[in-house]
């Protein structure tokens, strides 16, 4: 229980930065091509309040870190925000900006990666490389990652499955959306079976690649 506990501390700062930022990233950049509904909703906010879901924030992570201890695998999150509402028939050109409105969140992973690796850097340059804190910047980076790399995949309602949507061809998009119901079911078998890290591999090791240029 005391394992859980510290990893509860590691992870829970890099958590909640990672979805609020990745969620305000949608809408804002929705709003800069059009669509005001986020922001009338008030979800263009650093307030993590806003974003939390109690299952796919809170309840789902733990869970998962719960049973990484019991089973002693390594703690590979999972996990989701409530998502930003977007309304793309009010983006100014709906199937073209949708690509931009998706693409937001993962680049801000990206970005917070980049920013606990500079984190870490200042850590390493005061001769810190152990404790609370560099825990705290390699679960942010990891985290990051992960996030980038399973919203991107190309599986609605996830936001590569948006971007996938944008650049099809009009016929074809409508009848991909078609499975946008049963995304979660399919995202969470392919968890279940293990199939989904082999998925997002590729994605985070450019990820990796892209943050080590920081190091």
């Amino acid at each position: 229980m005391s394992d859980l506990i510290q990893s509860i501390a590691i992870y829970a700062i890099p958590v909640i930065f990672a979805i609020t930022l990745h969620e305000a990233a949608h809408g804002y950049v929705a709003r800069l091509f059009g669509d005001r509904t986020a922001e009338q909703a008030g979800r263009i906010t650093l307030n993590p309040i806003r974003h939390i879901d109690p299952v796919g924030t809170i309840a789902v992570p733990v869970a998962i870190l719960l049973m990484s201890k019991l089973l002693g695998g390594p703690a590979m999150l999972f996990g989701w925000a409530k998502p930003v509402p977007v309304d793309f028939g009010r983006l100014r050109r709906p199937k073209q900006d949708m690509l931009w409105v998706a693409l937001a969140g993962p680049a801000a992973n990206l970005l917070m990666a980049i920013l606990w690796v500079l984190s870490m850097r200042l850590l390493l340059a005061t001769g810190v490389e152990e404790g609370y804190w560099y825990e705290v910047g390699m679960a942010g980076i990891n985290v990051n990652l992960v996030l980038m790399a399973l919203n991107l995949l190309p599986i609605l309602p996830l936001d590569g499955g948006r971007v996938l949507f944008s650049l099809l061809p009009h016929r074809l998009a409508w009848q991909y959306s078609r499975i946008e119901p049963y995304g979660l079911l399919i995202v969470i078998v392919l968890l279940a079976t293990d199939v989904l890290w082999t998925l997002m591999r590729p994605v985070m090791d450019v990820g990796a690649a892209i943050v080590t240029w920081f190091l």
